[in-house]
């Protein structure tokens, strides 16, 4: 079992920017392919961005493309989502979501383990 620990959400101001972090306890976390994903209230869950085990190969939504950049850190097990000019329509509660296999998918049912999630609020 594989538990993840998101940090780093908050309110923002339109045009700001947050840094999201996520810890995992996976002692395999270098094989592993990681994503976030975001649910603002009343939708579904959409993708936000995912890279591969390694963190060479990255893919992002066109919605957040060119403002958020996914990174990952094998070292010290964790993933990070560094969001700028954010938006007032990227409030929502952003997840981090792992699977453990190389390649990276921006399909919520190819993710096997989930954290509990981090509120982002962007004010305009």
């Amino acid at each position: 079992q594989v538990q993840l620990v998101e940090s780093g959400g908050g309110l923002v101001q339109a045009g700001g920017s947050l840094r999201l972090s996520c810890a995992a306890s996976a002692r395999t976390f270098a094989s592993y392919a990681m994503g976030w994903f975001r649910q603002a209230p009343g939708k579904e869950r959409e993708f936000v961005a995912a890279l591969n085990w390694s963190g060479a190969v990255t893919y992002s939504a066109d919605s957040v493309k060119g403002r958020f950049t996914i990174s990952k850190d094998n070292a010290k097990n964790t993933v990070s989502l560094q969001m700028n000019s954010l938006k007032p329509e990227d409030t929502a509660v952003y997840y981090c979501a792992a699977r453990p296999r190389v390649a990276p998918y921006n399909a919520i049912e190819k993710y096997d383990f989930w954290g509990q999630g981090t509120q982002v609020t962007v004010s305009s």
